[in-house]
């Protein structure tokens, strides 16, 4: 008897941009492909795994990156890297999260060339006790919505 398959859903648009779909949606498993976990790729990618230009996932990669594990130009996940990064660590050119590691890093532990947060570690660094010139400076000019006084 083969085993019983919950929770699997398999759409994907006629429309295409670049031979990929405007829409892929992959979530749970395909005995056909032989994928234990679903992955969408398309233009909009939403799956257990999603590889697209906007692609949300447990696993998402591309330009926008949204879910667990996040890679794109920017990232948005637990782990997250990319360019701009917003994440429970995010790893990136500007990096905001609990622990962030970037160009500027922002977080509560944060390592960077900018650093601010509970923990800053870096060449200009913002923290309770110690305000560098040179990321208020940044700050103000790159970063001017965080308003630091």
């Amino acid at each position: 008897m083969p085993p019983q398959i919950y929770g699997n859903i398999r759409k994907q648009s006629q429309q295409t941009i670049f031979g990929l779909p405007l829409i892929d949606i992959a979530i749970g498993p395909d005995p056909e492909k032989n994928e234990i976990r679903g992955h969408a790729r398309g233009i909009i990618a939403i799956g257990d795994i999603a590889t697209g230009w906007l692609a949300i996932g447990g696993i998402a990669s591309g330009g926008i990156a949204v879910g667990g594990v996040a890679l794109g130009i920017i990232s948005l996940g637990g782990l997250s890297i990319g360019l701009a990064a917003l994440g429970g660590l995010a790893i990136g050119g500007i990096a905001f999260g609990g622990g962030a590691i970037g160009f500027a890093a922002i977080g509560g532990g944060a390592i960077g060339y900018y650093a601010l947060g509970g923990g800053a570690f870096g060449k200009y660094v913002i923290t309770a006790t110690e305000h560098s010139q040179e990321a208020v400076d940044f700050v103000k000019q790159w970063l001017p919505f965080l308003q630091l006084k």
